[in-house]
């Protein structure tokens, strides 16, 4: 047995003795992460140097909000607005009729290249919803050029330039279908095609309606329908009434006037 232990305490003294790596603290000097400690021979990671001596960081009793320097940020890069709008050169009237005018212009695109627009320059409209107490409105039926046939909608008229979208909608309503309202409320004011035409549209609620004595103008033929607003807003979505801005308009009063929320 003595043997035995002898043998063994001779075989621990020839092994080679594994320690942990000596730790140095670096001054500052280049070297390479492979960087030989010449004392043992054991590879330093240059990495961990300096950290196992520290002394240890007590926890934080209040939390600290870490200051980053704004030159540490990743720098982001914003894609610039594109330039949409383009420049008018040239303006050659082409058309002046009664109720609108058309011109051509020459125009620089965004892109620096030429092209030319037709442009129908239009006063501008307003329309009525014209709303009884019984939740009932007014649309006229009439010829219209532009589809071939009569279509119904809402009274409506052009601008007299300068008169005011208010007054042309109480003008507009008295003489088509023989209605004041007390009551006004503007709906919204809208493009029916911008890309073609610059008029705009005010649409306009009238409530408190009564009876006057008017006739349309001189060489317009219409007649006068009454229907319910339910009635109206059924016939929108099963297109019996297309007109654009009489749709906008029935919907947008029946929104104001808190028919979807009941």
């Amino acid at each position: 047995m003595n043997l035995d232990r002898n043998r063994e305490r001779e075989e621990d003294k020839r092994a080679p003795k594994h320690r942990a790596p000596m730790i140095r603290f670096v001054s500052g000097e280049e070297e390479t992460p492979d960087a030989v400690d010449s004392s043992d021979g054991i590879r330093e990671p240059k990495a961990l140097r300096g950290y196992a001596s520290e002394p240890p960081v007590e926890p934080l009793k209040e939390p600290v909000t870490a200051y980053v320097p704004s030159s540490d940020l990743p720098i982001v890069q914003r894609r610039p607005e594109p330039v949409l709008t383009e420049e008018v050169l040239s303006v050659d009237p082409r058309f002046i009729g009664r109720v609108f005018s058309v011109e051509v212009q020459d125009v620089r695109l965004p892109d620096g290249r030429l092209s030319k627009r037709e442009v129908v320059r239009h006063p501008g409209g307003a329309c009525v919803v014209a709303l009884d107490s019984d939740q009932c409105l007014y649309l006229v039926r009439q010829h219209r050029v532009g589809t071939g046939g009569t279509m119904r909608e809402i009274p409506a008229g052009k601008l007299d330039v300068p008169e005011d979208p208010l007054d042309c909608a109480r003008r507009e309503l008295a003489e088509e279908t023989s209605l004041i309202a007390v009551q006004w409320d503007l709906l919204t004011r809208f493009s029916p095609s911008p890309g073609y035409t610059d008029e705009v549209i005010s649409i306009y609620l009238a409530r408190g309606l009564s009876r006057v004595f008017a006739a349309p103008d001189d060489g317009e033929f219409l007649t006068v329908e009454k229907i319910h607003l339910t009635d109206a807003l059924r016939q929108v979505r099963e297109g019996l009434i297309t007109d654009g801005k009489t749709c906008l308009g029935i919907y947008m009063a029946a929104d104001f006037i808190g028919y979807f929320s009941r």
